[in-house]
């Protein structure tokens, strides 16, 4: 069990449920755009926020972009402790910083203290890409425990100033690399962890990669807050975030669908069907598991332990429910009359 820090009022750790976040691809200082691709995260599933604040433009921005958002707003800041003190004047929900790479103590002092005035829990991001050079001379390079002893340092750096609203991220690009750094850094302390991989890639393999290392390590019992980095679209972050979470246990909240891989006996277009009802469930918000098939021969009985599911046939499918034959229905009405059914069910 981790300790619990609260990031703009959201319980992160401490056994409150896993939270997804993501970071925005706007420039900063555009507040209108910002704030226009924060709303549409917020729709899709996001609960807590990031903006890179590479600038004092951006710095400046972060208070009319908090005063229009209804979610928790964390801002990432490099090199300029500064940068830090003007978001956090401006009314930044936390701070994500590496304490290493900001300047000498008493810099890091002085974030520490600005963050303890507004009660605003820091987050110490250790990156593969960024890490001290005497730790990839010690350890020959990124290695889990030169990304762990880093994190150890980071943290002696807040606490000599008596700060310990801590949460701890160590992402490197490689899947086993950054299982090992989390396993190793649960073990050793109880600081809520922030789980994810830097540069996982295009929504191909970065959600694979993701869905392999963040869903792993919740599988295991280990992540308090979660972020899925693609080179996309933010929200299709927080929808594989949302997924990875559902598929571990973790979230109850939507529909689960199954699907059966295509063979000789299909004679529908499956794929295509089970994407048009992959699509169309993003609207349902009921824990209902809903399958897809496409055999009439097999299908119900294969998919028997799902609530309602639908088994196309050649020119005429099955609805069912539980295993059990609702009716008949002709192949164009299928996906009409199952969402008709799910419709009916009371959860």
């Amino acid at each position: 069990m981790s300790k619990q820090i609260l990031v703009g009022g959201v319980p992160v750790g401490g056994g409150a449920p896993v939270t997804i976040q993501s970071m925005c691809n706007t420039r900063t200082d555009d507040v209108s755009a910002t704030v226009a691709q924060i709303l549409r995260l917020e729709e899709a599933g996001c609960e807590i926020i990031r903006v890179a604040v590479p600038d004092l433009a951006a710095a400046k921005a972060v208070g009319a972009i908090r005063e229009q958002i209804h979610i928790p707003l964390v801002v990432d800041i490099h090199f300029d402790y500064k940068l830090a003190l003007e978001s956090v004047a401006a009314g930044a929900d936390a701070v994500r910083i590496n304490p290493g790479n900001i300047g000498d103590a008493d810099r890091v002092k002085a974030v520490a203290r600005a963050c303890a005035e507004k009660k605003l829990p820091i987050r110490i991001g250790v990156n593969g890409g960024s890490l001290e050079k005497e730790l990839l001379a010690k350890y020959g390079g990124p290695t889990p425990e030169a990304l762990v002893e880093s994190a150890f340092g980071h943290i002696q750096l807040l606490n000599r100033w008596d700060f310990d609203d801590i949460c701890v991220s160590l992402k490197t690009s490689s899947v086993p690399g950054t299982i090992a750094a989390y396993r190793k850094m649960a073990a050793e302390s109880d600081y809520p962890l922030h789980v994810g991989l830097t540069e996982a890639g295009t929504p191909r393999m970065g959600v694979l990669k993701s869905a392999v290392g963040i869903g792993g390590l919740l599988a295991l019992g280990i992540g308090d807050t979660i972020r899925v980095s693609l080179s996309a679209d933010p929200v299709e972050e927080v929808y594989a975030a949302q997924d990875i979470l559902r598929v571990v246990g973790l979230r109850k909240d939507a529909p689960e669908l199954i699907s059966c891989p295509t063979c000789g006996r299909t004679r529908i277009d499956l794929i295509s069907l089970a994407h048009e009802v992959e699509e169309r469930l993003r609207q349902v918000r009921k824990p209902i598991t809903v399958a897809v098939m496409g055999c009439v021969v097999n299908g119900p009985g294969e998919a028997r332990e799902a609530d309602v599911g639908i088994a196309g046939g050649d020119g005429v499918g099955l609805l069912f429910r539980k295993g059990e034959i609702v009716k008949k229905v002709p192949q164009e009405e299928l996906v009409d009359e199952l969402f008709r059914l799910i419709d009916t069910l009371e959860i």
